[in-house]
């Protein structure tokens, strides 16, 4: 027992000398490795974008997969000691920028089974985010929790209207079915309700387009009440932001047990799982 204490105890400091270089931005290593970080994402994403242009993919595809594999299995030993440098691995895995991780390094292993999935890579280009937290931005870290606090208050609203909205479609979409008919192209009623959600969001491809003038009435109406509609998410969302207002300053600190983010300065445990600071 005497002789595991030790290897605990140094396997401690490794793992919080590990944590205070990936997860903090304070110091010269770990804002070293974040910039690090960042111009790799920022390469990979590049790498994937030349890999979608025809000419380019036939001329250096071999270098371009053989970057893109190096990119991730660098991202991948990465997220490996993400998991290892904190207490709580489960929290940090099933956070928002844990599974974004996660996404950013599977694609190229599913690509090994799935032709075209090494594109799904571009979700790497959310890693920026970080790039708040590295460059000690702390404002635009407390404004983006206002935003995802003011999302989250919206989520009930906006789920009872976009309900309401499905209705509302459905129903359009069977009375110009009923008026217009298959010899008008509206040849089912889930084609219909095609056309009823193009009409109410104004997009208005012009695919199908009623040919009754019956069917023109309900088609203008049915225009009109999308100018209405498409204000009300907007209203909900800003009257949440004005609620979520936060004028608690919010630093650049990562909880050591779960890597949370977004903690009060003068926070003294973590606000998710109660972890000292």
């Amino acid at each position: 027992m005497e002789r595991e204490k030790p290897s605990f105890r140094y396997f401690a400091a490794q793992r919080s000398r590990i944590h205070e270089v990936i997860f903090e931005a304070d110091t010269p290593t770990g804002k070293a490795f974040d910039v690090l970080l960042l111009s790799a994402i920022i390469c990979s994403v590049i790498v994937v974008m030349l890999e979608s242009v025809e000419s380019i993919e036939k001329r250096y595809g071999y270098f371009i997969r053989l970057l893109e594999w190096s990119f991730t299995v660098l991202f991948t030993i990465e997220y490996f000691l993400r998991i290892i440098s904190v207490h709580r691995p489960l929290k940090y895995i099933f956070s928002f920028y844990g599974l974004v991780d996660l996404m950013s390094i599977l694609p190229t292993y599913i690509s090994l089974f799935l032709t075209g999935a090494q594109y799904l890579l571009i979700v790497r280009i959310m890693r920026l985010l970080r790039m708040f937290r590295i460059l000690k931005l702390s404002r635009y870290v407390r404004e983006s929790r206002v935003l995802m606090t003011a999302l989250r208050q919206s989520l009930p609203k906006i789920i009872v209207f976009l309900i309401a909205v499905f209705t509302i479609v459905v129903i359009m979409g069977t009375l110009m079915y009923i008026i217009e008919g298959r010899e008008n192209k509206f040849t089912s009623i889930p084609r219909a309700i095609y056309w009823a959600i193009v009409t109410l969001t104004t997009v208005g491809y012009g695919d199908i387009t009623p040919q009754t003038p019956l069917g023109q009435t309900l088609s203008a109406f049915l225009m009109i009440m999308g100018y209405g509609i498409i204000a009300v998410p907007t209203g909900i969302v800003t009257a949440e932001l004005g609620k979520a207002s936060l004028k608690v300053p919010i630093s650049t600190q990562a909880c050591p047990s779960c890597a949370g983010e977004g903690h009060d300065y003068d926070a003294k445990f973590c606000k998710y799982c109660g972890s000292p600071l």
